[in-house]
């Protein structure tokens, strides 16, 4: 059976840890994502239990660390069953329990609230690469076939992947030759056990806080056995290793694992791409394989988003390839020194004495603790820089005003070029280098700690792994800074931010001095800020635009195109004007505070203030279903966008706004005019008003104003507009015969910004050229 079609940017495949990770850094950087797995709910199966040094400073960088609740940790691991201690310097030494189940269902909450379109039950059945497209076919829970489009697929289906069978990847290596038995039996009363050699062979045994006791359990010499393994079989052999009797119990979870180790020739073929266990198979000793899959999950979330978004190339996409497969290689290769030492019968006893009396030397400890951690990788080591590639240090606070750590400065998603003190002239000179990447890389500066000494600037990838270091300060200013920008973030704007000229601060008030009233484009606005949500075209870009030339220092906010934003920069800035974009996806969990973060650090680079002077809610989804067939997820997700996001902006930017400041939302005609198929769009703008109507009155005392503007039918690049004759049916509404400019709005909303439209507000502006006439 046929079933739905659909279209997105990247197909994920497989809703583990592993590919929720990687569908999570996708929506933050604006890529639209469909997930699919297999299974029709998530697994009560913890299979693994232990998040490495590494992968809890990733959870840190994207704020998740705090979802997982107090995670008990252990400065103490083990190689190949030989304890050591792990600890090394950073914020999260040793190891930390959490159980996979847990961290599926955080990953799983952080996408879905992205926006990624995750869909449990459906199987992959087919995958073909076409020109500039893969198509999948995936079959659902009741059979029926669906299909989804997308630029890329990435497969994080686990050691079977479909992905990777489909794409007709090669995945050399070797095969399972000796296997550990798993179970988790609840209702049972043995001694703990940690990495227990006894003459027949291994047994581990822990008791949980719950009372399940999970045991593990390897015969010397025995071959791994086709299928999954029966509770009988793992009882059988727990007993004959330790004397005691386990079949009593009840299990709750029983597998095996062998000590296969392959991996994928390449991660990478053409629109297909592999990570975690699909691109790489190992025993999972000391829980290495699934801090592996998310660290790959982390390295090609940002680098495909900038490859779809246009910022990035395909030599960005192969870098993930590059750096990655030499990471698996590496791990790969401890862990089968590991399976030897671990699984291996008295003749590796010697061996063993060996490692333990080298783990007593610290140079030796430190080195294994940093490959096991994942604290030791450095992508690119061939590189003449000595940072780069490194992790990028946690040496205190951060940022223009302190008190903000490196992780925090990540978390939005894009680079950081991190200043240290010092030399201010090198570093206004590199932060004029790296201007025209405002909208991708955040500067800021590090509060140095004391003796420490540094490169005077790091520029740092997304992932958090420096991409270049000012070693060199007799370099040409920007000279290599500026390759590595373009290498890691793609081409510059299309036009530099000029340096804003140092200005008087502006304060506006309620009722300003006698004050000559001036025609457009004269400066009205000078010293004033501006954010216009959704203003990389329409409506949005003609009123960024105004502002602009108004005088204003306008932020154009953006969701998804950046190229777009930077368009209306260039063209503010040709005409002499000043603005910058700011990327945020609105209507989802922390949309408001991810936009500020942004907003304020920009403002602050250029007018050494937060203030924002202006607000203009332009942002908005439009429905397009009419009331029979609207769906609760396409009514919550235009509320969402129309009237949450508005009310929590607002609120927000009420901490910034001086008294005097002006704040518009863009509302429609259809709150007047009616509309069967807009009928949820026409009830979210109506919200929109009465959010104008009622904080009018809470404004007043501060001189902040806040009006209501309706546009009518308004040339919007919707390819109706290129229809003569929809174009003359339309224009006969207006009482100007003509549909309306997105200009005619922006004049509107000018006007309402200016201190001459200070004696207005918590109005309905009817901004429809007299549709609602009648």
């Amino acid at each position: 059976m046929s079933g739905d079609y659909s279209e997105t940017q990247v197909i994920v495949v497989g809703a583990g840890p592993v590919g929720l990770l990687l569908a999570g850094e996708l929506r933050l950087a604006g890529t639209d994502v469909v997930v699919l797995d297999k299974l029709t709910a998530p697994t009560t199966e913890s299979r693994a239990s232990t998040l490495h040094s590494r992968t809890m400073e990733i959870l840190d960088t994207r704020g998740l660390l705090d979802g997982l609740g107090d995670i008990p940790n252990d400065p103490s691991g083990h190689f190949g069953g030989i304890p050591f201690d792990l600890a090394l310097p950073g914020p999260y030494p040793g190891q930390w329990k959490v159980a996979q189940t847990r961290l599926e269902e955080v990953l799983g909450q952080w996408a879905a609230d992205l926006g990624a379109d995750i869909r449990r039950g459906h199987e992959l059945t087919s995958l073909t690469e076409t020109g500039d497209l893969v198509t999948a076919e995936a079959r659902g829970p009741d059979g029926t076939v669906s299909t989804v489009r997308a630029a890329y697929a990435v497969g994080c289906d686990g050691e079977h992947s479909a992905v990777r069978r489909l794409g007709g990847f090669e995945f050399p290596g070797t095969g399972a030759e000796r296997e550990l038995l798993r179970a988790d039996v609840a209702g049972i009363d043995i001694p703990g056990r940690r990495f227990e050699r006894l003459e027949g062979g291994l047994a581990i045994a822990a008791r949980r806080p719950d009372g399940v006791t999970r045991v593990m359990v390897h015969e010397f010499g025995a071959r791994p056995r086709p299928g999954a393994p029966s509770f009988e079989e793992v009882a059988d052999t727990w007993k004959r290793i330790t004397g005691e009797d386990i079949g009593g119990g009840t299990p709750l979870w029983v597998n095996s694992f062998g000590d296969a180790s392959r991996q994928a020739a390449s991660y990478r073929k053409g629109r297909l791409l592999l990570a975690g266990d699909a691109a790489h198979q190992q025993m999972p000793i000391g829980g290495q394989a699934l801090n592996l899959g998310l660290q790959d999950a982390f390295n090609l979330g940002w680098k495909l988003a900038a490859v779809v978004s246009g910022h990035g190339g395909e030599a960005l996409l192969d870098s993930y390839h590059e750096e990655r497969h030499a990471v698996g290689r590496a791990v790969q290769a401890n862990i089968r020194t590991q399976a030897l030492l671990l699984l291996g019968g008295p003749e590796v006893d010697a061996i063993r004495e060996v490692f333990a009396e080298l783990t007593g030397h610290e140079d030796v400890r430190t080195h294994l603790a940093g490959m096991i951690t994942g604290l030791d990788v450095r992508h690119g080591a061939g590189s003449q820089d000595p940072a780069a590639g490194l992790r990028v240090p946690q040496a205190g606070a951060v940022g223009e005003e302190g008190g903000t750590t490196v992780f925090e400065l990540l978390r939005p998603g894009r680079g950081l070029l991190l200043l240290a003190p010092g030399d201010e002239a090198r570093r206004e000179e590199l932060r004029a280098a790296a201007a025209p990447w405002r909208d991708r890389v955040r500067i800021a500066t590090a509060a140095g700690a004391d003796g420490e000494a540094g490169p005077a600037a790091l520029l740092v990838r997304p992932d958090g792994h420096v991409a270049w270091s000012d070693g060199t300060p007799d370099t040409a200013p920007g000279e290599d800074l500026t390759a590595a920008l373009e290498r890691w973030f793609g081409p510059a704007a299309l036009r530099p931010p000029r340096q804003a000229a140092p200005r008087e601060a502006v304060r506006v008030t309620p009722v300003t001095a006698a004050r000559e009233v001036r025609g457009g484009g004269t400066d009205r606005l000078a010293g004033r800020t501006a954010l216009v949500t959704g203003s990389s075209r329409g409506m949005g870009r003609a009123a960024a635009i105004r502002l602009a030339e108004e005088g204003a220092l306008v932020a154009v906010h953006y969701t998804s195109d950046g190229a777009a934003a930077e368009e209306v920069v260039a063209s503010v800035e040709k005409d002499g004007g000043r603005a910058f974009a700011i990327r945020a996806e609105l209507g989802v969990p922390g949309d408001v505070e991810s936009l500020f973060g942004a907003l304020e650090a920009d403002l602050l680079e250029r007018t050494g203030s937060t203030d924002l002077h202006i607000l203009v809610n332009n942002a908005g989804v439009m429905g397009g279903v009419g009331p029979a067939d609207i769906t609760p997820d396409q009514f919550d997700r235009i509320f969402a966008v129309n009237a949450k996001a508005p009310f929590f902006l607002i609120q927000r930017a009420l901490r910034n706004m001086p008294d005097g400041g002006r704040i518009i939302n863009i509302s429609s005609g259809l709150t007047r005019f009616a509309n069967p198929d807009e009928i949820a769009y026409a009830m979210s703008k109506g919200a929109l008003e009465q959010l104008a109507l009622h904080y009018a009155k809470a404004l007043g005392p501060r001189g902040i104003t806040i009006n209501s503007v309706a546009p009518g039918i308004t040339r919007n690049g919707n390819p109706v507009f290129d229809i003569p004759e929809a174009v003359e049916q339309m224009a006969s509404l207006s009482a100007f015969n003509r549909v309306g400019e997105p200009e005619d709005v922006a004049d509107v909303v000018a006007f309402l910004a200016t201190d001459e439209a200070r004696w207005i507000t918590g109005s309905f502006v009817d901004a429809t050229g007299g549709t609602l006439l009648g």
